[in-house]
Parts: C-alpha cells; sequence; structure tokens
C-alpha cells in the first residue's frame, strides 16, 4: 500500500505541484517547443493541456478557469523562466467561435506560478477586444489599459528595463506600438509565456498560438521613440483606454461640455479630435502660433481660452477664440499669463501671472474679467502658486502651491480670502481638477524629490472625495484619496480641466520612449 507522502513523492518525480492558498498551480516541468513547462494556475475545474506541432511551430493551449482578475487568476501557462528585457510575440487565433465573450489568450509575463502574483500580459479577448493588464503586486487588484485596435493579426508583449509595451501587428507581421505600458513590478528571475482561460470554470477553450517568437537578452537601444497616448480612464473602474496615438508629443486634453470632443495642443496649435478616435482637426487661431498647454472651454461651449507665447518676446498672453476658431482677442495685458480657470458664470478667468513685488518675481493666482480689464490679485504667498480652477458651484478656487517648501493641493474662496491647505502629504501634487457634478477632485502626483512639474516622470493621477463630510474632518487621514492609475508623464499629462460631462471619467496623456526593434544579444 502506497501512504500519503509516498504518493506526493511520486507525482514531484514528474512535476511541481505547488499549493498556494486556496488555489493551487500544476506545473508539468516537461518541455513543450521552446518552452520548458506547462500547468495550470490557480483553481480550475478542468486541467488544460499544451501541444506543440514541430512541423508547423504552432502550439495549441487548452485552458479553463474563472478568470485572470482581480487579485487573483484561474488559467493554463505554458511558461519558461527568464530574465531581464525580453520580447514574446505570436498570432492568436481561437479554436471554436462559441464560448464566452471575455475568454482570454494571453502573452504574459509573471513573477511567479502563485495565482496571485504580479504580473503583465496582453489578452485577446474572444470579443476581439485587446488590452494589457496587469497587477502591479502580490494579491493586489487587476488592472487594464484596453487599445484601439480591435482583434489584430499579430500581438507582441515586450519587457525593455522597468516597462513594458505592447505592441499589434497586421497580417504582413508589421508591427506597431499600441500605446499601451505601464511600468512593471516584475523583478529578477520571472516566467514569461502563453496562456488560455475559458472566463466559464465549467469550459475549456482551445487557442494556437503561431508564429511564435521569443527573445531575451536584447540589445539596449540608445534612441528611442517618444510615443503620447491620449487616454480616458473610468473613476469607477480604473480601467483605461487608448483613444489616439502620435510618436511625437502632444498635451493637456480638455473634454467638451457636450462629452463629444477632444482638445489638445500640439507643436504650437490646438487641435479637436471625436471621444471615439480618429484623426485630429486643426482649431484657427489666428496668429496664435505658439500655443502652450493652457487652455480651456467656457460654460457656454461658444469660446476657448488659450495661452499663446507668439507675441512679445515669446511670454504667454491668455486670449479668447470663438470654440470653431478665430481671431483672438487678448485679455491680459501683462505677461507671461497663464489660464486655468473659467467661472461657472462665465464672467471671469483665473489665471497664473509672473509679476515682479519687492524686487521679487512671483507666479501668483489672478483673476480677471472675460471682456478684459484689470487683473486682481489672489495669492500673495512666497514661490509658486499655480493651477487655479473654480468649484462647480463657484464658490471656491482649488490650486497648487509650494508655500509649505513642496508642492500642495489648496484652496481659496473666489475673492482670495480663507486659503487652506486641503490634505498634506509626501508627494508633490499639481493641478486640481474639480468634477462637473463637485463630488471628486482628480490630480497628478510627482514623487518627492521631483521639482516642478517637469516631462518623462513616473507619476500617479489620484482621486480625493470632495464631499462635505471629507472636507469637513479635522484629521487629514480622514479624507480618502485613492490612486486612479499609475503612469510616465508629467508635463502635458493633465495640466487643464478633462473631466467628462457626466462625472464618471477623466482624460489625460501618458507617453511611452518606445525602443525599436531589436535581436537577441550575442
Amino acid at each position: 500500500m502506497i501512504t500519503r507522502s509516498a504518493a506526493i513523492l511520486l507525482a514531484l518525480s514528474f512535476c511541481s505541484l505547488v499549493i498556494v492558498g486556496d488555489g493551487q498551480t500544476r506545473a508539468n516541468e516537461k518541455s513543450v517547443g521552446i518552452f520548458e513547462g506547462d500547468g495550470d494556475i490557480g483553481e480550475v475545474l478542468h486541467q488544460g493541456a499544451a501541444e506543440y506541432n514541430a512541423a508547423t511551430g504552432a502550439y495549441t493551449v487548452s485552458g479553463s478557469g474563472e478568470n485572470m482578475w482581480a487579485g487573483s487568476d484561474a488559467f493554463h501557462m505554458v511558461w519558461k523562466k527568464v530574465t531581464g528585457d525580453v520580447s514574446l510575440a505570436a498570432d492568436i487565433s481561437f479554436l471554436g467561435r462559441s464560448g464566452n465573450e471575455h475568454r482570454k489568450a494571453v502573452l504574459i509575463i509573471r513573477q511567479t506560478l502563485d495565482p496571485d502574483s504580479a504580473y503583465s500580459d496582453v489578452a485577446l479577448h474572444g470579443n476581439e477586444l485587446v488590452s494589457l493588464q496587469y497587477r502591479d503586486e502580490k494579491g493586489g487588484a487587476t488592472r487594464e489599459i484596453q487599445t484601439n485596435v480591435s482583434g489584430p493579426k499579430r500581438l507582441r508583449l515586450k519587457r525593455r528595463g522597468d516597462f513594458i509595451y505592447l505592441a499589434l501587428g497586421d497580417q504582413q507581421k508589421e508591427m506597431h506600438f499600441s500605446g499601451a505600458s505601464i511600468r512593471t513590478s516584475v523583478q529578477g528571475t520571472f516566467y514569461v509565456g502563453l496562456g488560455v482561460c475559458s472566463r466559464n470554470k465549467d469550459a475549456v477553450e482551445k487557442v494556437r498560438f503561431s508564429n511564435v517568437e521569443l527573445a531575451s537578452n536584447l540589445v539596449p537601444v540608445e534612441k528611442p521613440t517618444l510615443y503620447s497616448s491620449l487616454e480616458r480612464i473610468s473613476v469607477a473602474s480604473t480601467d483605461r483606454r487608448v483613444v489616439y496615438l502620435a510618436p511625437e508629443r502632444f498635451e493637456a486634453p480638455n473634454w467638451t461640455h457636450d462629452g463629444t470632443t477632444f482638445l489638445f495642443n500640439r507643436n504650437g496649435h490646438l487641435f479637436r479630435l471625436p471621444v471615439t478616435g480618429g484623426e485630429p482637426a486643426l482649431i484657427d487661431t489666428g496668429f496664435a502660433d505658439r500655443c502652450n498647454n493652457d487652455h480651456g472651454i467656457s460654460p457656454d461651449q461658444t469660446s476657448l481660452a488659450i495661452s499663446d507665447q507668439s507675441q512679445e518676446g515669446n511670454k504667454s498672453i491668455v486670449y479668447i477664440v470663438p470654440i470653431a476658431g478665430g481671431t483672438p482677442r487678448r485679455i491680459t495685458q501683462r505677461s507671461p499669463s497663464y489660464w486655468h480657470g473659467w467661472s461657472p458664470d462665465g464672467k471671469t478667468l483665473a489665471f497664473v501671472g509672473q509679476r515682479q513685488f519687492n524686487h521679487e518675481d512671483n507666479f501668483d493666482i489672478y483673476t480677471i474679467p472675460v471682456t478684459g480689464g484689470d487683473e486682481t490679485r489672489l495669492t500673495t504667498a512666497k514661490g509658486l502658486d499655480d493651477g487655479p480652477e473654480y468649484s462647480p458651484d463657484g464658490k471656491y478656487i482649488y490650486f497648487n502651491s509650494e508655500r509649505t517648501g513642496h508642492m500642495q493641493i489648496w484652496r481659496m474662496r473666489a475673492d482670495g480670502s480663507e486659503q487652506e491647505q486641503v490634505f498634506a502629504d509626501e508627494w508633490n501634487n499639481w493641478f486640481p481638477h474639480i468634477s462637473p457634478d463637485g463630488r471628486w477632485m482628480v490630480f497628478l502626483s510627482f514623487e518627492p524629490g521631483v521639482t516642478g512639474h517637469p516631462p518623462n516622470q513616473n507619476v500617479m493621477l489620484r482621486l480625493m472625495s470632495l464631499s462635505e463630510q471629507s472636507m469637513s474632518g479635522k484629521n487629514m487621514s480622514e479624507k480618502k484619496i485613492t490612486v486612479l492609475t499609475k503612469l510616465f508623464g508629467g508635463q502635458g499629462t493633465i495640466n487643464v480641466p478633462s473631466w467628462s460631462p457626466d462625472s464618471e471619467e477623466v482624460a489625460f496623456v501618458s507617453y511611452a520612449l518606445v525602443p525599436e526593434d531589436s535581436t537577441p544579444a550575442k
């Protein structure tokens, strides 16, 4: 009679069995093509399998599992242990047209084979949605960046340094960056491979991965290409979606009040873009051809405030132009001046101006009638005050100030009285934007050691509740702040108001320094 212990030892002579929490991993260490083994990750009712056809070079992987989401996964994976920079590409096709529309075939990079491991993958769903999915830490939440391409022929997941990049390909296998990238927490030795999740614990899905290319020890790239991605993020789910992508720098999306269009600046000009994507259209701003990233839309959506640097020694001046374009009308007589906010009644603009007082050049917050005239100084603190924006009821102006030693979020009455710090923490916090319903504030957080708001930084978009209960709490820790997303960005990401009119989404720009395709090191 074989004892239980002996049975386990016998099983381990053929495979590795690891029990992890409520789930389990059955890892078969027999090689499958270029991979070292395969196994079920997490709890599955039906054991998966993997086959390699040496004649065609294709892998057929079957997998069950409830999902790959939240804090734990259940799927079948074909894997190989690697270190350093790695690239995995494949053509992917589901075998059979039935099944859950959110069943997933993935190319995946995973820290461990534990069900709750940190990971990044490119997932092709049954409904042809393609997204970059990731879990930053063991047991953490799964997040997603959806691409604007449906059902591509070929997919590639690439790790370069601390970043993961998703590329998509056409029938000719030409690969293009998708606009989806993240900073990865997967380090050291990790697993790379193929995976299948049926998205139905009672079903098994079968997927063919062909033309599989796995490269490691990639040659360093000296001059990566800068890409800008205009994205939208859901406040409720934190799901991100790429709307528009270009291999150049553009910045600062506004969301029109009718919900149909984004406005952004690029190369000194302003453009409009449908929120569903497409090609941007130039907005005529006349002589103002050096527009910066401080621009916004009037409450009645008839006019556009711009900040342009084409006149008077290239110092920024605030103008008003018709929303459809036209000749700019000058508002601020003194410069430099940078627009940031429009009062809800449409009568007043809030802006940042650099003026000399007591032989010091201070950046302070001012207001001015939309018809022009005298400016009113609202802040007098030494150093930089920036990013003024009215609350939807017009009672407050929110702004960021470095008067305490590093950049924090403040607010004051619309006349400049009762200036108070909203919360305090170690991050450098910029550009508070208030949702149209007045419930939320989104803002940009730089790491503690960062000065100013430079480009190409690891930053966060964070969300704070503005309920009366939250705002009246004497203890700063009572004010609930959550991370909407982490990204590579900074200057240009969210300089201006960018809430959707229903207060459910925020538009922003992420950036990526994408290495060119390269071959493995010798």
